[in-house]
């Protein structure tokens, strides 16, 4: 048997064999190359600009903030009133300092402006503890609403944010000096829209109020109610009181920052209580 031809064919089998393992070698390294230009050349490598960034989802940010974060905003804006032997809140609405109060806090003028009989010399302390004299600039007792005039500011003065409309339902914070214990919070929700809070037969009754659930008792008075913005959407005036003991009972009533600003007043529903 001869056996020289079939090592010969064996030999060019493995030739064969050698040859297409080397193709399929270069054959592949070359895909690998092509492979690296395609990913250089996407990577702005052959340019040497900077590859532009693939779309990507952003969050929209929302536009409620939890209660720390309205009370970090808000804080810095709310005042402890002290006018005689009355205690109340209020709130800085404007960049000149100008304080929006309860008329029944401070006494407070006239419709004419003219000081009235229970007028009281007021006080406020800032929340960086400045500690001033103030002047009342402003009032209206049928809204029990007042603005005061600092004698002196702050280093820094942070007016709140006004405005907004109230929701029945909606999330509110209140802040202010309840029983005399500082910058206390209290949460709850527009409970009511529109309400009549009864007062002395001198001064008449509160229309067009909201109501809400959040604490709020004697000492809470002028301080702002605000919603889960940080926007002030009223001024604390009263509570219902069934037990006539100045407690709170679970209903609290601002007047609409819009009246008193000078807006409208409403009509509604009885919401006894007093003046806190």
């Amino acid at each position: 048997m001869e056996r020289v031809p079939h090592e010969a064919d064996a030999a060019g089998a493995r030739g064969a064999v050698a040859g297409r393992a080397r193709r399929s070698v270069v054959g592949g390294g070359a895909l690998v190359v092509v492979a690296l230009l395609a990913y250089w050349l996407g990577s702005g490598g052959g340019s040497g600009e900077e590859a532009a960034p693939g779309p990507s989802t952003t969050p929209t940010p929302s536009a409620t903030l939890t209660v720390p974060d309205v009370f970090k905003r808000v804080g810095p804006s709310v005042v402890v009133v002290q006018a005689g032997k009355s205690l109340g809140t209020g709130v800085i609405a404007a960049e000149d300092g100008t304080i929006l109060t309860a008329h029944h806090v401070v006494g407070g003028t006239s419709d004419k402006g003219t000081a009235s009989k229970g007028a009281e010399d007021v006080t406020v302390t800032f929340a960086d503890g400045t500690r001033t004299k103030a002047v009342v600039a402003s009032s209206n007792p049928k809204l029990d609403v007042a603005t005061l005039k600092p004698a002196k500011l702050p280093e820094i003065v942070v007016p709140a944010t006004l405005g907004g409309a109230a929701t029945v339902g909606a999330p509110v914070v209140a802040i202010g000096n309840p029983l005399g214990l500082t910058y206390s919070v209290s949460t709850g929700v527009v409970s009511g829209l529109n309400r009549t809070a009864d007062r002395t037969a001198e001064d008449g009754g509160l229309n067009g109020l909201i109501q809400f659930d959040a604490s709020a008792n004697p000492g809470s008075s002028g301080g702002p109610l605000l919603d889960a913005r940080g926007l002030v959407i009223g001024i604390v005036v009263s509570i219902a009181d069934p037990g006539g003991d100045e407690a709170f009972a679970g209903i609290a009533f601002a007047v609409p920052i819009g009246a008193a600003l000078g807006g409208g007043e409403g009509d509604g529903p009885p919401g006894d209580g007093p003046q806190i």
